[in-house]
């Protein structure tokens, strides 16, 4: 049940990705500048989303699970910063990003502590 869990979350963030780039294209769409970086942001996203969705499927590889929480906890911490640069923490997007991601960081630094397969 918890590995349906974890794929659901890291599926989860890879599809707010999608709504990220379309509110990115909504609001920065004459800002070329700020658009290339709010669209790295979205790569970001998947990427972590993908490798989080690779590590829940591959039970006992380590440093998979080590890179996966890093990445992550790194979401975790910039969705957080958007938040108090916006002034709510409490903004449903910074609530969903945060949430998702503050779960797969615990399933992924659970994978990464866990003992080594002999």
């Amino acid at each position: 049940m918890l590995r349906i869990l974890d794929k659901t979350f890291a599926v989860l963030l890879a599809l707010g990705a999608v709504g990220h780039t379309l509110g990115s294209f909504k609001a920065f769409h004459d800002q070329p500048a700020v658009l290339l970086w709010a669209l790295c942001a979205s790569v970001l996203i998947v990427f972590i989303g993908a490798i989080n969705l690779l590590r829940a499927s591959r039970r006992g590889d380590r440093p998979l699970a080590g890179i996966a929480a890093f990445g992550a906890l790194s979401w975790l911490v910039a969705s957080l910063a958007f938040g108090m640069i916006i002034e709510n923490v409490l903004d449903f997007r910074v609530l969903v990003f945060a949430l998702l991601s503050a779960g797969l960081f615990v399933f992924s630094l659970r994978d990464a502590l866990s003992k080594p397969n002999a």
